[in-house]
């Protein structure tokens, strides 16, 4: 066990109509003039956005609004927004969707008391001075963004898609009504636990092998995950189900699940490189793919541990084969997350050999040489594990 610190703000308002309640807490909390940030359509054709607005009305909070957040969100909004709310005088954002949404706000709550382009945050590192608080009502569970500290934004002029985290950033509030998913489409609940799933193997496997607490939380998550996800899909007005997958993807990213660890990260890094490439690339489905490649190519450091991991999460027995049993855990990841209609391959997303060596100097001005905990990776090893994956 590792030494760490832990920090989590956030409130959590969680169950039916939860998201009616954000006007009368952020009025408790002085709100005076908030941005509703959202990205297209669905917000307002659900009925979500209608929701969260009367509330916000009846509490008295004044507001203005800011749509258009796209998957893998872009700097040029957060500028556009920056600008909104320094014109307007804002005091809070309100994020009201999934994971590209609340990304945008963070990033939007970074600018807003800068003074000079939000972007520094992004491509220096440097730390803010203070932020706008945040609040979420979550629409979408999958980055666990509602409960953690980071936030991941693309520049599609630099052709980057970077992560910046700060304790800062955690959401001040999150309103988590899971019958607000059942309309979901199928892929996009996929990607989602999909990507829940990959920030939990991103802590199970580092360098440090056991850390019995973490061990257990990231497992137990894992298999969560794994039983409520076939539920999810086949019968998505399933609330319970949605429930134990919403709060899990809360879990899974809040930081909690890491403690005293070193984690990984390498295939989130992968990953990015992707999207980056092709912003119409969804995260989880990226990761579907990626991850089992990087297992394949990294697991001769702790073979172990994928063997415990293919015996706790899939009811593997160890055959005493080592690489037979590691084998069969990375086939059984790779087959759940196949079941959940994701994509097997890099070509099935339209990245090709030739796209390898493109990805490759953002990845080394992201993520440096060498990276990743589990065994440390350079842009050699990078090519090769995007290769696996082709």
């Amino acid at each position: 066990m590792q030494d760490f610190e832990f920090f989590s703000p956030t409130h959590f308002v969680f169950g039916r109509n939860a998201e009616q309640k954000a006007g009368t807490m952020l009025a408790e909390r002085g709100a005076s003039k908030v941005l509703v940030h959202f990205g297209g359509n669905s917000a307002r054709a659900n009925g979500t956005l209608d929701s969260v607005e009367e509330s916000l009305k009846e509490a008295g909070v004044d507001f203005i609004e800011l749509g258009g957040v796209r998957p893998n969100p872009e700097i040029g909004l957060v500028r556009e927004a920056v600008d909104l709310c320094k014109k307007e005088g804002v005091d809070w954002v309100l994020a009201v969707g999934g994971g590209s949404v609340i990304d945008s706000a963070k990033a939007v709550a970074l600018g807003v008391r800068y003074g000079g382009d939000v972007w520094d945050f992004f491509g220096t590192g440097k730390d803010p001075e203070s932020v706008l608080p945040i609040a979420v009502v979550l629409t979408i569970p999958a980055a666990g963004s509602e409960g953690s500290p980071n936030t991941v934004i693309s520049n599609d002029e630099l052709g980057r898609k970077t992560g910046y985290g700060r304790p800062m950033l955690r959401p001040q509030l999150a309103f988590m009504n899971p019958e607000l998913t059942f309309t979901l489409p199928p892929y996009q609940s996929a990607a989602g636990m999909v990507d829940m799933f990959a920030h939990l193997l991103e802590r199970f496997f580092d360098d440090l092998g056991a850390v019995p607490v973490t061990d257990n939380l990231c497992l137990s998550l894992m298999k969560t995950i794994r039983a409520e996800a076939p539920r999810v899909m086949a019968e998505p007005d399933n609330y319970d189900a949605r429930a134990n997958i919403m709060w899990a993807g809360m879990l899974c990213h809040n930081g909690v699940a890491g403690v005293g660890r070193h984690t990984d990260w390498a295939t989130h890094g992968l990953e990015h490189e992707l999207s980056a490439l092709n912003p119409q690339i969804t995260h989880g489905a990226g990761l579907a793919v990626m991850f089992p490649a990087w297992m394949e190519y990294v697991y001769p450091e702790n073979p172990a541990r994928l063997i415990q991991y293919g015996a706790e999460v899939f009811g593997l027995t160890p055959t005493g084969d080592t690489d037979a049993d590691v084998y069969n855990a990375i086939d059984e990841t790779r087959s759940f997350f196949a079941s959940l209609g994701m994509p097997t391959s890099l070509e099935e997303l339209g990245v090709f050999e030739d796209d390898i060596e493109s990805m490759i100097p953002t990845l080394l001005e992201n993520k440096g040489e060498p990276f990743g905990s589990f065994m440390k990776l350079s842009m050699d090893d990078a090519r090769e594990i995007y290769r696996l994956a082709l």
